[in-house]
């Protein structure tokens, strides 16, 4: 990884260090502090990820996490640092979801988070490729509540770096709370892919062809469904004191992503670790 690359995605990082800690956090809050008063969790999560799509080996991004909690009491935690953590839902690096409008069984809002640079020493069969730029994302996602399920849809695009084309992701979740101090969510879903990113992530130019260390034939995939993927994570509080984060996800790229000749594998695995640790603010 160069080293421009890596001081890119450690300013990401830390700049969403709150948005991961939201998601950490407010599932916890009340049940880590529950005679109110001020403080703040520190600690830190590591994400273990494939080092591209359809990569055989894995990389490590580390983030930090710090969870204020500014109010005296339970009941004075109606505070706007505790309202935007109820509002965020960090699903990936690629993905920060931050409602806006409505409630338990409608809800919609925007869509932020970065995809990292693909570089072409992030593996043999991308040598001679050359890179693709990383870039902060946008869009827009809606879903609903059913029982015990949650439905929803989500647009994400690149709109900085390398033009890229967007993605439609789909999904059902449901979490259950099985002990005071765990709670486990779990979720299935699937994701379109346009032409443009089709190209952009899986395709081979004839250009590229020529270049290619590896000798790949060219190769234009189509507009279709990129992959199926499966979820699973929870929050525990393991004392008054300590938090634990942790997750797991086993995605498989189908179709024209998996028969792609950058692929190596078609079988993604990725997961997230955090632990936190609250301290106590002197009282106002």
């Amino acid at each position: 990884m160069s080293h421009s690359t890596r001081c890119a995605r450690n300013r990401f990082c830390a700049a969403g260090a709150f948005f991961i800690a939201a998601s950490f956090g407010a599932a916890s809050e009340a049940r880590a502090d529950p005679e109110g008063g001020r403080s703040v969790t520190l600690g830190g999560a590591a994400i273990v990820k494939p080092k591209y799509e359809g990569s055989d080996e894995f990389e490590t991004i580390p983030i930090p996490i710090i969870i204020p909690k500014f109010s005296e009491t339970v009941e004075e935690n109606g505070s706007a640092i505790t309202e935007v953590r109820k509002r965020v839902n960090f699903r990936g690096l690629d993905e920060i979801r931050i409602r806006v409008l409505g409630g338990e069984r409608f809800h919609a809002g925007a869509v932020t988070g970065y995809i990292t640079k693909r570089d072409q020493d992030d593996g043999p069969l991308l040598r001679g490729l050359g890179d693709i730029d990383g870039g902060l994302v946008a869009g827009a996602y809606t879903g609903f509540t059913l029982g015990a399920f949650q439905f929803d849809a989500a647009i994400l695009e690149k709109v900085t770096g390398d033009d890229s084309g967007p993605e439609f992701r789909f999904g059902v979740e449901t979490t259950q709370q099985i002990t005071e101090r765990t709670r486990i969510v779990a979720r299935v879903g699937t994701t379109f892919a346009s032409d443009d990113y089709m190209q952009t992530y899986f395709g081979v130019t004839p250009a590229q062809s020529r270049d290619s260390k590896a000798g790949l034939a060219a190769y234009t995939p189509d507009a279709g469904i990129k992959d199926v993927f499966f979820e699973i994570g929870g929050t525990m509080d393991l004392s008054d004191r300590w938090l634990l984060k942790a997750g797991g996800r086993y995605g498989r790229l189908l179709g024209d992503a998996a028969d792609s000749p950058v692929v190596a594998t078609e079988n993604q695995f990725s997961g997230v670790l955090g632990l936190g640790y609250r301290f106590n603010l002197p009282q106002r």
